[in-house]
């Protein structure tokens, strides 16, 4: 199924064509649409025709019903001809200093355990302190050029992959989760480059982001999640993430960020753990 544009700036005349593409994309009906609306199908069909220009709150609520996330509800206002509504500001600007603070003791309580903020597009943006010394066991950090994003981070065969043991499964699962954990449940153009970019690092197969591969399930999985095993002088450390995104965001930059805390899978990953990163507090080498 192909996306919309979600990046372009578009004139009035395209509108119908962006909230056609948007209601393939959620699989609606145009008398789905009126149903969840309230919104004729008449006036909904006039819309994507041309011969009609909605309200701005028309066009919030058909926006609203197809779960368009609020950059791209930008996007179909100026179509509109309507000022955007939803403010651009950076993740750190002083109105996002609430959850920015709040996303900082949450990182500050997941110690000594890795967790991090990222945006849409796993750029790093905040970590905790055990983030760096975690990855500074295995890898030298600051000699990583570039912005720091997560995905390339595990993908490059000169980050962190050689540690990953089972770094073939957690590829696939990680482009599964890109997938998943867009904006909107849908990938923009963004997204899409930077899914090029993994694909072309080498040893990764192009039909891991196939649908019939993006939706494989494990027979008879033996954890309830894929953990991430890395290896160390000789020994294996399992972890699992959880991801926490902001209730009811208001702002585009609230909307895209996104916090992961990494926990042991199990308590020997857990002992090994307090002493891999006590020691490299410490001075340890790398392994």
């Amino acid at each position: 199924m192909t996306s919309p544009d979600l990046n372009s700036k578009l004139p009035a005349s395209d509108l119908g064509v962006l909230l056609r593409q948007w209601r393939d994309t959620r699989g609606r009906s145009q008398i789905d649409l009126s149903l969840d609306t309230g919104v004729s199908q008449r006036h909904i069909s006039f819309i994507e025709s041309g011969r009609s220009v909605p309200s701005r709150q028309t066009l919030m609520d058909l926006a609203q019903a197809l779960d368009v996330p609020l950059r791209e509800r930008n996007t179909l206002l100026l179509a509109a001809g309507y000022a955007p509504l939803y403010p651009e500001g950076a993740w750190n600007a002083q109105e996002m200093q609430s959850v920015t603070s709040a996303l900082g003791r949450i990182l500050r309580q997941h110690e000594p355990f890795p967790a991090l903020v990222m945006d849409r597009y796993w750029n790093v943006l905040m970590t905790n302190d055990a983030a760096p010394r975690f990855f500074n066991c295995f890898i030298d950090m600051a000699a990583r050029t570039g912005p720091r994003n997560m995905l390339h981070l595990m993908f490059d065969p000169q980050g962190m992959r050689p540690f990953v043991a089972n770094w073939a499964e957690v590829a696939q699962s990680l482009i599964q989760r890109v997938h998943r954990e867009s904006v909107g449940r849908v990938i923009d153009e963004q997204t899409r480059e930077l899914l090029a970019d993994l694909l072309a690092y080498p040893g990764v197969q192009a039909d891991w982001r196939s649908p019939k591969t993006l939706g494989a399930v494990p027979v008879s999985p033996a954890l309830p999640m894929i953990p991430i095993s890395f290896e160390k002088n000789g020994a294996r450390l399992n972890y699992f993430s959880m991801v926490t995104t902001v209730g009811t965001p208001q702002t585009i930059a609230a909307q895209e960020l996104r916090l992961e805390c990494m926990f042991p899978a199990d308590e020997t990953t857990e002992a090994q753990h307090a002493l891999m990163v006590g020691n490299a507090v410490h001075g340890g080498e790398r392994g």
